[in-house]
C-alpha cells in the first residue's frame, strides 16, 4: 500500500498540470466582450512550427516572423469617441479660384503666342490662351465691304476738301475749315472700325491663375458662342460637395475629413436649403495641411466624407490599419491569444476620422489587438 503523502503529491501535480493547460488554452486577451472564450485548442501548432493558418481559423506566427513583419499589439481601453457618419461626395471647383473660358461669338480657333495650352499646364491670370477669328455670313461680309468702300471714298473727298480750304485760309471762315476737318476725322474712324470688324479676332485669356483642367480645342477648329473651351482651376483650392438625406445633419456637424486622405483639411461652408434629386447638398472647402501644397484630387472625383457629429459613442479606438477582411468580407481584427497565436475576431465599427476607427461591438477591454501588420497576418494561408 502506497503512502498517503505520495498520493497527495500526485494529485497536486495533476491539478497544477490542469491549471497550466487551462492557462495555455485561454491566454491573456482571449475573451470576448461578454467574457466568452474566443480561444480553442491550438490544433496543429506543434506540427507546423512556422507560419501557418490553423484549422480553427487562427494563425501561428513565430516570434522571428513577427519581428520581420513588424507586428505590434496594444491593449485598447474603452473610451468615448465622437459619433461619425459617412457621406458620399465629389470634388467640385471653387468658384472663387477657378474659371471657364468661352467665346462670346462663333469663329475659328487660332493658337496664342505660346501655342494652345494642354490639360495640366500651369498658367497665370491674364495669359493669352488662344484667339477666335470671327466669321460672318457671305451676305453680311459683302455688305460690310461695300460700306467700307463707300466710306473710304467719302473720307478721301473730305481730306481733299480740307486741303483745299486750308490753302484758302484767311479768305475762308475758320469754322468751315474746322467743320471739314471734323468730317474727315469722323469718316476715318468709321473706316477703321468697319475694317477691323472684317478681320477682328477675340482674345481668350486665363481668368485665374492655376492649372488648365480642361482643354477641348484644336487649331482651326470652328466653335460656337458660349462653348466651354478651357477650364482653369487652382489645385490648392477646391471644394467637396457631399449629399445626405438627413436635413438635421448640418446643424450637428462638428468636423469632417476625407476618407483615405489625412493630409486634407475640410471646413464646412454651408448646406443647401432645397433638395436636389431627393438629397441635401453640403459644401466643404478642402485645403491642404501645408499651405500651397497641391492635393491629389481632381474635379469630379468621387470621395467619401467622414462627418463628426457633436455627440459621443462608447467603443475601442483603433488605427484604421488594424482592420482586415475575412473570406466573407467581414471586418475583423486580430487578437493575440498567446506568444505566437493570433485569432481573427469579427467586429462592428464605424470610421472616426481618416486614420482611426471606433469598434462598437466584438472586443473586450482586455483584448490585445494587432495595430500594425494585421494585413500581413491576414494573408497567411
Amino acid at each position: 500500500m502506497k503512502p498517503a503523502f505520495a498520493m497527495g503529491g500526485r494529485l497536486l501535480s495533476l491539478l497544477v498540470a490542469c491549471g497550466l493547460a487551462l492557462v495555455a488554452r485561454a491566454g491573456p486577451g482571449a475573451h470576448g466582450p461578454n467574457g466568452e472564450h474566443l480561444d480553442g485548442p491550438a490544433i496543429g501548432v506543434a506540427a507546423s512550427g512556422g507560419l501557418a493558418r490553423l484549422p480553427d481559423g487562427s494563425v501561428n506566427v513565430p516570434k522571428a516572423a513577427q519581428r520581420r513583419m513588424g507586428v505590434r499589439t496594444i491593449v485598447a481601453p474603452v473610451a468615448d469617441a465622437e459619433a461619425t457618419v459617412e457621406l458620399p461626395g465629389r470634388i467640385v471647383a471653387d468658384p472663387n479660384a477657378s474659371g471657364r473660358v468661352q467665346a462670346a461669338h462663333g469663329g475659328r480657333i487660332e493658337p496664342g503666342p505660346r501655342g494652345l495650352p494642354v490639360a495640366g499646364q500651369t498658367v497665370k491670370q491674364g495669359d493669352v490662351l488662344a484667339y477666335v477669328r470671327h466669321h460672318a455670313d457671305p451676305y453680311a461680309a459683302g455688305t460690310q465691304r461695300a460700306q467700307l468702300a463707300e466710306i473710304r471714298a467719302q473720307r478721301e473727298l473730305a481730306e481733299r476738301r480740307v486741303a483745299r480750304l486750308a490753302s484758302l485760309e484767311g479768305t475762308v471762315p475758320r469754322k468751315e475749315i474746322e467743320g471739314a476737318q471734323a468730317d474727315a476725322r469722323s469718316l476715318a474712324e468709321r473706316e477703321r472700325s468697319i475694317e477691323q470688324s472684317l478681320s477682328q479676332r477675340e482674345t481668350l485669356v486665363a481668368p485665374v491663375a492655376g492649372v488648365v483642367a480642361r482643354a477641348d480645342v484644336f487649331a482651326g477648329q470652328v466653335v460656337e458662342s458660349r462653348d466651354i473651351l478651357f477650364e482653369v482651376t487652382d489645385p490648392s483650392r477646391m471644394q467637396v460637395e457631399a449629399d445626405t438625406v438627413d436635413a438635421a445633419l448640418p446643424a450637428t456637424i462638428g468636423g469632417a475629413q476625407l476618407a483615405g486622405l489625412p493630409g486634407a483639411r475640410l471646413e464646412l461652408r454651408g448646406a443647401a436649403r432645397s433638395l436636389r434629386d431627393g438629397l441635401l447638398p453640403i459644401t466643404f472647402s478642402v485645403r491642404p495641411e501645408k499651405a500651397g501644397q497641391a492635393l491629389p484630387l481632381a474635379i469630379g472625383q468621387p470621395v467619401t466624407v467622414i462627418v463628426s457629429r457633436r455627440e459621443k459613442v462608447k467603443g475601442i479606438v483603433l488605427p484604421a490599419e488594424s482592420v482586415a477582411r475575412n473570406p466573407a468580407n467581414e471586418p475583423v481584427v486580430w487578437i493575440k491569444s498567446g506568444a505566437e497565436r493570433f485569432i481573427p475576431q469579427p467586429v462592428r465599427l464605424r470610421p472616426l476620422d481618416a486614420r482611426r476607427v471606433v469598434v462598437t461591438d466584438g472586443l473586450a477591454p482586455d483584448n490585445r489587438v494587432v495595430v500594425q501588420g494585421a494585413a500581413l497576418i491576414a494573408q497567411i494561408r
